[in-house]
């Protein structure tokens, strides 16, 4: 399973962002404006888990449609007080995280709520997905925080921190 960062969790920029701005900061490093994530909560994360093992016929990588956000927007919703400042791509840092390469088109099918991508041979549960409505995607399909259709705004986020944190 593939999917993005968790609010709430103790990897998430947040309590990192939160963490500084107690420490009397008064700016929050930005790694690049352009960088995006996408986003889940913990409860939507655990919820993805538990319908994808009711799904699985082996050998399946599940990638739920969540939404994505800019880095900066994410800095924003924590403090929109605070200034940011750009300190750089770390090595081995990625600008956009992508959860379907476009490699991976030609054996991943789309669900209404998220895409599986099916093991190279395993024909009959294509059959089975594609059976059950799933849709194949187009040739050369990536699915990439940059170009994801759901971009939150902070209001977006906020609300998702507010769902993650209820």
């Amino acid at each position: 399973m593939r999917y993005g960062n968790v609010f709430g969790s103790r990897g998430s920029v947040v309590p990192f962002f939160k963490k500084l701005i107690e420490d009397g900061a008064d700016s929050l490093p930005i790694t690049d404006a352009r960088m995006t994530r996408f986003w889940i909560t913990l409860t939507q994360g655990v919820n993805f888990v538990l319908s994808s093992m009711e799904m699985m016929r082996g050998g399946e990588i599940y990638v739920p449609k969540i939404p994505s956000t800019t880095i900066p927007d994410v800095a924003t919703m924590v403090s929109p007080a605070h200034k940011q400042h750009i300190v750089g791509i770390r090595p081995g840092e990625k600008l956009h995280e992508t959860m379907i390469p476009a490699d991976d088109a030609h054996c991943t099918v789309e669900l209404d709520d998220r895409y599986v991508i099916l093991a190279s041979f395993a024909h009959a549960a294509r059959e089975a997905y594609l059976h059950r409505g799933a849709k194949p995607v187009a040739e050369g399909f990536n699915y990439s925080s940059d170009s994801n259709p759901e971009m939150l705004d902070v209001r977006g986020l906020q609300a998702l921190l507010a769902m993650a944190y209820a």
